[in-house]
């Protein structure tokens, strides 16, 4: 394998937290530093290293300027001319920092996670666009969501945006897309080839057996020592149908918690309040613990612990994964990592590129079933029937979605872009 250093930039809307896109970023950026290439970052928020981030408040999602364009761009049919006229003010604003940061840090390529493919920072597209266009600079689109799988996109005022931007097709651009569906829709929209890289874990490095730290999640959050500890690890966003979960609690009727690890992130509040009172109703016990998981444990201002996201997943019983849609699905795989039995909804990315492999898990369609709720209960009651199943899974995701195989595509990639 060739070891030629490349100077590589990544550029996001942010970088931060437990979101499955900075998670990847980060596994990418990793491998791609132990095959000798440097590593550096252009984004709106970051806890990447600052001596290597350049920051741009206007790339962020939630910059106040970004979020009204959103507002004005995808709740109406036609847009102001001032909202044009903003567009192309911040599209210019954002290139230029573009330019400044390939320059400052001597980039030979960029990887774009995401913001060629998923319009929540227009301008940001744009920019991306007609810089690439500008200096054929070689990119890797690195591409987990489509504007055409997002139904908050149905309604738009952007479409010309859309066509030139979300993704953009020239010629310097490699598009990789994390499942086999999004790869064809790509292709039927665009023309424009794909590589097929799904997301991984570091299978071949077990995780440590939880310390005593782990422990006091459990208290942390006012889980019983009795309670059996459900997981639901992803954002609240309602194509997540996190109210699946919440009944399949209702009907096992033994002691069960939920404890939803995410905030809500870019989609409001609403489906919150909907699930605090669905769970109100259903008299289920749902804990919202976004304020103590994060990526990495720390503490709050006020000094209280913050657990990791693997601290959660390995003092959890059960973890629920009920989503509808997802673009590979990050939970599905760290649940596996963790050893973790998981009850899952039979999405179809899950069922074209996942479950073929073997993985053995408690699944649903559309609803919760009977048998639904007497497998998860089985798991609940006979730890010993969850080994089995963890143990199994552990192996296959070894065998498919190693830290291996990332590096032998990225290799690939890295050869087709640049030669070297």
């Amino acid at each position: 394998m060739n070891n030629k250093s490349s100077r590589i930039g990544f550029v996001a809307t942010r970088l931060i937290g437990t979101d499955g896109v900075s998670l990847e970023t980060e596994k990418w950026s990793n491998i791609l530093s132990g095959m000798n290439h440097e590593c550096f970052y252009f984004t709106g928020e970051s806890d990447r290293p600052e001596e290597r981030t350049y920051l741009v408040p206007e790339a962020h999602f939630k910059h106040p300027e970004i979020e009204d364009l959103n507002s004005d761009l995808f709740d109406n049919y036609v847009r102001s001319s001032h909202t044009s006229g903003k567009i192309q003010a911040l599209r210019h604003h954002i290139k230029q920092h573009i330019y400044q940061f390939v320059r400052t840090f001597d980039l030979n390529l960029l990887i774009v996670e995401n913001a060629l493919s998923l319009p929540m920072n227009v301008p940001l597209g744009l920019a991306l666009t007609e810089f690439i266009a500008e200096t054929s600079i070689p990119t890797i689109g690195h591409h987990h969501d489509f504007s055409w799988e997002r139904s908050r996109y149905s309604v738009s005022a952007a479409d010309d945006y859309l066509r030139a931007a979300f993704p953009p097709t020239l010629p310097s651009i490699h598009h990789v897309v994390i499942n086999s569906f999004a790869g064809r829709r790509l292709a039927l929209r665009t023309g424009a080839s794909s590589m097929l890289i799904p997301n991984v874990m570091d299978f071949d490095n077990p995780p440590p057996e939880p310390d005593a730290y782990a422990a006091k999640i459990r208290s942390a959050l006012g889980i019983q020592p009795d309670d059996h500890f459900l997981l639901q690890p992803t954002r609240i966003v309602p194509r997540k149908r996190i109210e699946h979960a919440i009944e399949l609690i209702h009907r096992l009727d033994c002691n069960c918690v939920l404890v939803i690890t995410h905030a809500s992130g870019d989609e409001g509040t609403a489906y919150e309040n909907y699930l605090r009172d669905y769970a109100d109703i259903l008299n289920v016990p749902v804990i919202f613990g976004s304020n103590i998981v994060n990526h990495r444990r720390g503490t709050t201002s006020n000094g209280s612990p913050i657990f990791s996201l693997a601290d959660a997943y390995q003092q959890a019983n059960l973890v629920t994964y009920p989503s509808t849609i997802e673009g590979f699905g990050n939970a599905f795989l760290e649940t596996i990592y963790f050893l973790r039995p998981i009850v899952i909804s039979t999405y179809e990315i899950f069922k074209t590129d996942i479950q073929p492999k073997g993985f053995r898990v408690i699944g649903f369609d559309d609803f919760i079933e009977e048998r639904t709720v007497r497998q998860a209960r089985e798991v609940l009651h006979d730890p010993a029937l969850g080994e089995e199943m963890t143990a199994h899974n552990y192996q296959i995701g070894r065998r498919y979605y190693s830290y291996r195989t990332l590096e032998y595509k990225l290799a690939a990639l890295i050869h087709e872009c640049l030669g070297v």
